[in-house]
């Protein structure tokens, strides 16, 4: 596939990066030559200097056909116009990073559509999502669906409690059978896991299991049932106020600003919430405005450091699920690594909605990111591909990957060693990063 994606900023050169492993044909656009040079000297791809809006500069970037555009620089004026020309100059799908939710609505979008912006992330609005996500089942880490629910994968943090600590997964599996560990995250360091690999306290362990084995799973875990009610949050950003759009009256919001002039306009786009201007990082202010009393702590403010300590001091008074925005790659290891709950991050939200939207433009295999270092990967089985010949056992996979689960005729089901895969299933599976190109020959 040949993918042009304008801007080198950090949305752009994450996907860059990640699409860059899977071998497609990549040229990315930005004005600014330094991203440029840092960004051309990691990745397998061309990258050209110009403006994302230049008529020049996107006709040769295209030059003629272009089976996916992507537009993420942090302007969003540049990104709708360099979209509608590209759409004119061949492209054959197009993808805006907005700014502005009015934009997704009905009609709103249907103008974009026609006038060649196809598809637009707005990663805020997927980050509200997720914090509604994990305030909703907040026993999980992380929570994906495929095909409706028919299979799900649960990311669970591990404590001394749960019952699996110390088994290996030969014996967790025999146990109980509705559930396959796919992947576990123990310190920075992920692993797929084999047979004799044991959990451990404190591990971040991924299941793969069906909807009706989800309270199981819970129990398995240790985990209970929280009534999340009282939600503060820290930070009035526009995930702030989309969430408290989207949530309605399920919770009662407290915001705290430190910006007065935001805070004015808090009051009016959050009236259901109630504002408080001052600093969180204080915890006279925390304790003020009901810390001890809250059920849930949001932190959502500018500053990765900010929010993840500002989380752990939530924990300390006491509240039971806390979400932190981490914007900085690096961090997100090591915050995992902490007792913070949900970590969010809007660059991983925005790869991963395009990774779904890259299906749509090749059907071979639906990718979505589960992790920052591994890949999950849905791909549908073809006729006389290698994983047809034998049962899971026999097929020789590595160790950087596994089979968690297919769907089969619109049903989701696990598989195990004595499972034989078919052509047309829609096919899990779990790998370690730069590891995909395995995948594909198993499947090609």
């Amino acid at each position: 596939m040949k993918i042009v994606i304008a801007g080198a900023g950090e949305v752009g050169s994450h996907l860059a990066r990640l699409l860059s492993r899977e071998s497609q044909d990549i040229i990315i656009i930005d004005s600014n030559q330094e991203r440029i040079e840092h960004l051309d000297s990691s990745c397998n791809l061309l990258a050209l200097i110009g403006s994302p809006t230049s008529i020049a500069t996107l006709t040769q970037a295209i030059r003629g056909f272009c089976d996916l555009f992507i537009a993420v620089t942090p302007h969003e004026t540049t990104n709708v116009i360099s979209c509608m020309i590209a759409k004119s100059l061949g492209a054959k799908k197009t993808v805006a990073r907005i700014d502005n939710y009015e934009f997704m609505r009905g009609d709103n979008q249907r103008l974009f559509i026609e006038r060649g912006v196809d598809a637009m992330i707005y990663p805020e609005y997927l980050a509200a999502r997720e914090v509604l996500k994990s305030l909703e089942r907040n026993w999980v880490r992380n929570w994906f669906e495929l095909h409706e629910g028919e299979l799900i994968v649960v990311g669970v943090k591990i404590r001394e409690n749960a019952s699996i600590v110390g088994k290996s997964l030969r014996d967790i599996s025999s146990e109980n059978h509705f559930y396959h560990v796919s992947a576990i995250k123990r310190n920075q360091e992920t692993i797929i896991p084999g047979g004799n690999d044991r959990v451990m306290a404190n591990d971040i362990v991924y299941f793969t299991t069906t909807r009706e084995h989800i309270e199981g799973l819970r129990q398995l875990c240790g985990k209970v049932k929280t009534e999340i009610r009282k939600v503060l949050i820290m930070g009035g950003s526009r995930i702030a106020v989309r969430l408290v759009a989207m949530a309605g009256d399920r919770y009662k919001f407290r915001i705290i600003e430190m910006d007065r002039n935001r805070c004015e306009t808090l009051a009016e786009r959050c009236s259901e919430a109630r504002i408080s201007c001052g600093d969180a990082r204080n915890v006279e202010m925390l304790i003020e405005e009901g810390i001890t009393e809250m059920d849930a702590f949001v932190a959502l403010t500018d500053s990765s450091e900010t929010n993840i300590l500002t989380s752990l001091t939530a924990k300390e008074y006491g509240v039971k699920k806390t979400v932190a925005e981490v914007e900085n790659l690096q961090f997100i290891s090591q915050a995992e690594n902490l007792n913070i709950g949900t970590i969010l991050n809007k660059k991983l939200l925005a790869s991963g909605k395009i990774f779904q939207m890259l299906l749509d433009a090749d059907a071979e295999s639906s990718k979505f990111m589960a992790l920052a270092d591994a890949d999950v990967a849905e791909i549908e089985v073809r006729p006389k591909s290698k994983v047809t010949r034998a049962a899971v056992k026999d097929l020789g996979l590595s160790r950087d990957m596994t089979i968690a689960g297919l769907i089969r005729d619109g049903h989701g089901m696990l598989v195990s060693g004595n499972t034989e895969i078919q052509p047309g299933d829609h096919v899990l599976v779990f790998c370690l990063a730069n590891t995909i190109h395995k995948i594909e020959r198993l499947f090609g």
